[in-house]
């Protein structure tokens, strides 16, 4: 929701310093204040929704994914890494599947919906990629969770 919104807002930003004519009859400048509002609107929502998750898992001892996006993005060779040698159980073989795919998906000239319909044709891609960027953020989040428990159940006993 929070990428959703401000993907939102900055549509909306476009459409106020680019857009000169109206749009679907209505003044430029008002719906793009009305897209930067709804986004802005709609990140908010997804900040607050996504701590109350977070801390719902905190409560019931699940597990919750850690690091930054540097943090994040330098751990996924050893996810993947550790996945295909089996040592990380915790990411099943499908999940690298789909992420395969989405990458072919994005990258291949088919699509479901054609990319010459306006902004109808680009959703189909903005939606594999929000969901592979979430999908391989939180597996690599949860990884580095794994890796930081195990470095703390192997420290003591190297004492």
């Amino acid at each position: 929701m929070v990428y959703f919104g401000g993907l939102l807002a900055v549509l909306g930003l476009g459409t106020v310093l680019f857009r000169d004519g109206d749009v679907v009859g209505l003044p430029a400048v008002g719906v793009g204040v009305g897209l930067m509002v709804v986004g802005a609107a709609a990140s908010g929502f997804g900040v607050v929704r996504r701590r109350k998750v977070r801390a719902r898992k905190i409560a019931k001892g699940e597990p919750v994914p850690v690091g930054d996006v540097i943090e994040r993005a330098k751990a996924l060779p050893r996810l993947v890494r550790a996945a295909r040698a089996g040592t990380y159980g915790e990411l099943p073989k499908s999940r690298m599947a789909l992420w395969v795919f989405a990458l072919v998906y994005l990258v291949s000239p088919i699509d479901i919906l054609p990319d010459l319909l306006p902004i109808i044709g680009v959703t189909d891609d903005a939606g594999v990629v929000v969901w592979l960027l979430t999908s391989v953020s939180t597996a690599a989040g949860l990884y580095l969770n794994h890796e930081r428990k195990q470095q703390l159940d192997d420290g003591p006993a190297s004492r």
